[in-house]
């Protein structure tokens, strides 16, 4: 009698967020099937459904993986500044920042992308204009935020010809000069 097969549930759940990390960067969360996520995974696709209940819980759960450090940089550190367009230009725009100016269909889904969005870049860059004692840091630390991401997604557009040729550090340069706030 042969030893039924034991499953890895841990090891299941680690290989699926992994594999829905990958396509939600690569394609977003709208052209990534359930099926696709399960065959990168290497795994049944129906166990999405039984360990995250859905593919938008299983996205939810991507964005809490994902999570960077407890304080993350704000934006107009060159590097983290670098880091993000580098992300961007290697894996297109993630979920975070096409919340920013696509909403998902699902509204569970958009608000916690609207969130980390907030977490990860808002908030850093509100915190600082606040400590460097500028007018509106909410406003300031949105609009910087959305025209960082207007730049990162303009890059691969293809509409903007030496912004998509330029080297990341010049354009960083450049958009830092531009969306640094002046006394």
């Amino acid at each position: 009698m042969s030893t039924p097969r034991r499953r890895d549930s841990a090891r299941s759940r680690e290989l699926l967020l992994a594999a829905a990390t990958e396509l939600f960067t690569e394609r977003g969360f709208d052209r990534s099937t359930i099926r696709e996520i399960g065959e990168r995974a290497g795994v049944d696709p129906a166990l999405i459904a039984r360990y995250f209940g859905g593919k938008a819980q299983l996205y939810l759960a991507t964005l809490q993986v994902d999570q960077l450090a407890a304080n993350p940089p704000d934006l107009l550190e060159p590097e983290r500044a670098k880091a993000l367009l580098d992300h961007a230009a290697q894996r297109g725009p993630g979920p975070i920042h096409r919340a920013a100016v696509s909403p998902h269909e699902d509204p569970e889904v958009q608000a916690a992308a609207a969130e980390q969005l907030h977490r990860r870049l808002v908030d850093p860059l509100c915190e600082r204009f606040t400590r460097e004692g500028l007018d509106r840091p909410q406003l300031r630390a949105e609009l910087t935020v959305a025209a960082f991401i207007g730049v990162s997604l303009s890059r691969s557009s293809g509409t903007f010809q030496a912004l998509a040729q330029a080297r990341t550090e010049d354009v960083v340069a450049l958009a830092l000069e531009l969306l640094a706030p002046r006394r």
